[in-house]
């Protein structure tokens, strides 16, 4: 037998983004000395915080961060460490005072950036028109006791961490070396429970191999069936079966039928056929079926009841499903048979 191909080596890698995440709360206490003084462009900034090494502040433009955001209020996140580059998610929204916590319709701007210093200028990113001046003024919510407070979530997106797993141990698995353990009991003996006489040489052999191998072997080697087989020949009958149920009685035909066609056995053939016929049932039909339609069996009328039983059961319902189920494993198993099987039904039924 040809060796299988190995399968081919296998290596994983895993990704995984390495990630750092901070939240920062602003504060504004006398929010409205800030508005109206500074004018479009001045800001109050926020102290430092550190996120993913990196050092950040939050800004916010109470008269807006230019002349297209007057009436606005602008807020932004600012990478205040210098020469570097940070990509980062932010989510910047307005604290509600009532609640401590950002309501549904709350202010807010969030996006994925790269915040880059590296070009000597300013990074920042956020909302220039992140609510109107009147608006948040108007809001007892974002704005009680002249005090506005504003909430920033960063998270710094750092270099992918990529890791190699374990390399797979790898076993050779030997080659099978089955055929030689049983050569080798055939050569030395050792177990033998039987013995094969060929003229002046004795050779000795294992029963359980020789049945599994060979059905013809196993129905010889078979207790039950050399006993039967050997009383027949001396005494032309069958030892006594009313101790055995249906179904033994269908094995032992069927084994003693393979003997009698090996060793040309007619009459036994034919006491076997007729023991086969009267054991069919739905839980026989199938191995019964199978012997009457193999090719070097003459079991013409055998094969007839076969089919006739099937098609009895066919006419039952529900009791008809292992009949059934027989007829169809045997046709596919062997489809050059549905020829003779077809030809047969219809001369039995009169099938047009």
């Amino acid at each position: 037998m040809a060796s299988q191909p190995r399968p081919p080596a296998t290596t994983t890698s895993t990704c995984t983004p390495k990630t750092a995440r901070g939240r920062h709360v602003f504060q504004i206490d006398g929010y409205s000395l800030h508005r109206g003084f500074g004018g479009t462009g001045k800001f109050v900034q926020s102290a430092a915080f550190t996120v993913g090494g990196y050092s950040w502040c939050l800004r916010c433009y109470p008269d807006g961060a230019s002349k297209d955001s007057r009436g606005h209020v602008s807020v932004f996140l600012r990478l205040v460490t210098r020469n570097a580059k940070a990509r980062a998610l932010y989510d910047i929204r307005l604290v509600g005072r009532t609640t401590g916590s950002s309501p549904a319709p709350a202010p807010r701007t969030s996006g994925r950036r790269l915040f880059d210093t590296t070009n000597s200028g300013e990074a920042v990113w956020g909302r220039i028109l992140f609510i109107k001046a009147s608006e948040l003024e108007a809001s007892a919510e974002f704005l009680r006791g002249d005090r506005l407070v504003i909430e920033c979530d960063v998270t710094v997106i750092g270099e992918p961490l990529v890791t190699e797993a374990a390399k797979p141990v790898e076993v050779r698995v030997p080659p099978s070396d089955l055929a030689g353990d049983f050569e080798k009991l055939l050569k030395t003996g050792e177990g033998a429970d039987m013995i094969f006489k060929v003229e002046d040489e004795y050779f000795f052999a294992h029963r359980v191999v020789l049945g599994a191998r060979s059905p013809v072997f196993c129905a010889e080697l078979c207790g039950t069936t050399i006993e039967a087989l050997l009383r027949f020949i001396y005494t032309d009958s069958l030892p006594a079966m009313d101790d055995l149920g249906v179904n033994e009685i269908h094995n032992m035909a069927r084994n003693l039928f393979l003997a009698a066609d090996k060793y040309a056995m007619e009459r036994l053939k034919v006491v076997c056929t007729g023991i086969l016929c009267r054991s069919i049932d739905d839980a026989t039909v199938d191995s019964a079926l199978a012997l009457a339609i193999a090719d070097q069996y003459d079991c013409g009328e055998f094969r007839d009841i076969c089919i006739k039983h099937i098609d009895s059961s066919s006419r039952k319902g529900d009791h008809a499903v292992a009949g059934q189920q027989a007829y169809r494993r045997i046709t596919r198993a062997k489809p050059s048979i549905w020829v003779v099987l077809w030809e047969k039904m219809r001369s039995l039924f009169r099938f047009k």
